[in-house]
């Protein structure tokens, strides 16, 4: 089935994937703050008296799953910004830190990824997935240079 956009709709949800008309991932990056802020404040009041190793891997388990981090190639730096500061808040009210606590010190106390990190990584793990595939097509863009 082809997807043909509108001109009244400027962007279409595809495989959880949201494409515009403008080809930027700003409302993708968007979805994902939304979904993030969700995440976070669902659990501090289902584990609020979890040890801080147990919020850690709940925190990684179900805060940190970004579907299509790595398909994120045109955005805004405002929109990097805000979603870098949707993960800061999200850590510290996740874990119960003060707005004022250095959030150097609270990704290095809990052993969790910064934002840039996060995006570095997937980006390596789409690479490899992409060029260790056993699909013909993939391998097939991979030789011509897609």
């Amino acid at each position: 089935m082809v997807r043909r956009y509108s001109m009244l709709q400027s962007s279409i949800c595809d495989l959880g994937h949201i494409l515009n008309v403008n080809n930027t991932d700003d409302d993708d990056i968007q979805r994902e703050i939304k979904n993030l802020f969700i995440r976070t404040n669902m659990f501090p009041l289902r584990f609020s008296k979890c040890s801080p190793r147990v919020k850690c891997v709940l925190f990684r388990t179900y805060c940190l799953c970004f579907y299509d981090l790595a398909l994120w190639k045109q955005y805004s730096a405002t929109i990097l910004n805000k979603f870098t500061a949707c993960y800061k808040k999200c850590v510290k009210k996740f874990f119960g830190y003060c707005r004022m606590d250095s959030m150097t010190g609270i990704l290095l106390d809990l052993s969790l990824p910064t934002v840039n990190t996060i995006l570095h990584n997937q980006r390596i793990l789409f690479i490899e997935h992409c060029t260790n595939s056993n699909n013909d097509l993939v391998r097939f863009l991979n030789s011509v240079g897609l």
